[in-house]
């Protein structure tokens, strides 16, 4: 065991993060075991079965038109501002920040229990005119205390942001910005790195467009997501605009959005709009089953509530201008009633909220019967797990172990250990969210023994209390 690495950010959003939307019940949207999702009647119900979102993009003075406002609440459980997080609108003049019409938008959604996406911080449009003829360490001290007034503002309050925007050209290379330009290749690190210090709860996104199949676009970004990873940059998701046409070859979607996931980030469809056309409802549902076959993708957003305010004039969104469903609106509800539990950020350090160390086995054990243990958090592969279709796991490859319960035990006392993966009720989980992780067969919680807080405390099976002990969330 290695003890001595520096501590990692610390993230809290919790593994699944399911928010209900209104009607859902708590326990469809919060509590997710293995099996087919329940038949939800909307899309943000249906989503949070899995312990994913689906969001829509928001602008505040729709929000009085009863239609729009209805229908936003009823189907989605996320919202994202179109426009009134953008740097333009939240800091006109250097140093004077507006957050009006965010917070409308923030204040709105959690009325209604749904979570919000930050979107973007930084980006080569839509800068304010005094941002545009800066040069320099001038520009880099604009762009830090931009990303540092936002991001501290709505601290607590979204839980992804799109860092930045759309770095990248068709053809892999770096889009010639003013940003690019006049801070070098560094410059998204150093907004990576801004956001991490401004917001270190959030979950920190690249977001671009054209990224959709496996080309040289996407694979400059992979390249730069891996690179990052390697290095310690913090970066936790990357965003997939997936702005479509009805006909839109998607033949490598889905594997594109799964070799990032293999990277160790979230993957995110993030502006989601596909062109009428008799294909619309076909390529809607390619994508929606693509993220629910991916297990850390973690949510969709549609670029928009309406045809009718769409930014594109080729009707291509889910409700018409009437707010009636269209064919595409019930592919996509089928898609996400039909797709595979264990989405939405399950992936990474599964931290005590009592101790506020992490799930370890010790001395990176591969040895089936380890029991598991709490230690200080850092960066091994054996406190690295992954949360998907029921099943905790560590390690991959020929060494991958789940999480089990000794012996099938389901009595107190029962010691967390780690196992070949076979299936069985005991290695079967329920992560709740109320933090408590729950063993399939017995019904008992990850529990640390004594409710220790000490380095090497054993980790077992208790019956549920609700105690600080029995809550993890995964960072």
């Amino acid at each position: 065991m290695i003890n001595t690495s520096p501590r990692r950010r610390h993230r809290v959003w919790s593994a699944l993060a399911a928010v209900a939307t209104v009607g859902l019940t708590a326990t469809t949207a919060l509590v997710l075991s293995s099996g087919t999702a329940q038949a939800a009647s909307t899309l943000g119900a249906s989503a949070a079965e899995s312990g994913r979102y689906f969001g829509a993009a928001v602008a505040g003075n729709r929000l009085s038109e009863a239609g729009y406002a209805n229908t936003l609440a009823a189907e989605f459980n996320s919202v994202v501002a179109e426009n009134a997080m953008k740097w333009d609108a939240t800091e006109p003049n250097p140093g004077q920040f507006n957050f009006s019409g965010g917070d409308q938008i923030v204040n709105w959604a959690q009325a209604r229990n749904m979570k919000v996406r930050g979107h973007t911080l930084v980006w080569h449009a839509q800068q304010p005119g005094w941002v545009q003829n800066l040069t320099g360490q001038n520009l880099r001290n604009a762009m830090l205390n931009h990303i540092a007034g936002v991001a501290n503002h709505y601290e607590g309050k979204v839980f992804a942001w799109d860092v930045v925007n759309e770095a990248f050209e068709w053809d892999g290379s770096r889009r010639q910005s003013n940003l690019q330009t006049q801070l070098g290749n560094g410059w998204i690190e150093e907004a990576f790195r801004a956001a991490d210090a401004a917001d270190p709860n959030a979950r920190l996104c690249y977001n671009d467009y054209g990224t959709d199949a496996i080309n040289s676009k996407s694979t400059a970004i992979y390249n730069m997501v891996r690179d990052f990873k390697a290095r310690g940059v913090p970066i936790d998701c990357v965003g997939f605009q997936s702005h479509l046409a009805s006909n839109e070859n998607l033949s490598s979607y889905q594997a594109n959005l799964q070799r990032f996931a293999d990277l160790g980030v979230a993957v995110e469809i993030t502006e989601l709009d596909v062109g009428q056309g008799s294909g619309q409802a076909a390529t809607y549902e390619t994508v929606t089953r693509a993220c629910m076959a991916v297990s850390r993708c973690t949510g969709i957003t549609v670029w928009g509530v309406t045809d009718k305010y769409s930014w594109r004039d080729d009707n291509p969104l889910l409700f018409d201008g009437n707010y009636q469903k269209k064919p595409a609106y019930h592919s996509v509800l089928a898609a996400l009633n039909n797709g595979n539990p264990g989405g939405g950020g399950d992936s990474g350090q599964l931290r005590g909220a009592g101790s506020n160390r992490c799930l370890d086995v010790p001395n990176q054990s591969t040895t089936n019967g380890t029991q598991l243990q709490i230690y200080d958090c850092w960066t091994g592969a054996n406190q690295q797990w992954t949360y998907a279709n029921g099943e905790i796991s560590v390690y991959s490859g020929t060494t991958r172990k789940c999480l089990d319960a000794s012996g099938g035990g389901t009595a107190n006392g029962t010691a967390a250990i780690i196992w070949s993966c076979h299936g069985g009720a005991n290695q079967r989980w329920n992560v709740n969210s109320n933090g408590s992780i729950t063993n399939a067969a017995s019904g008992l919680c990850l529990d640390v023994a004594g409710a220790s807080t000490a380095n090497g405390a054993k980790v077992q099976l208790w019956s549920c209390t609700g105690a600080a002990n029995q809550r993890w969330s995964f960072v």
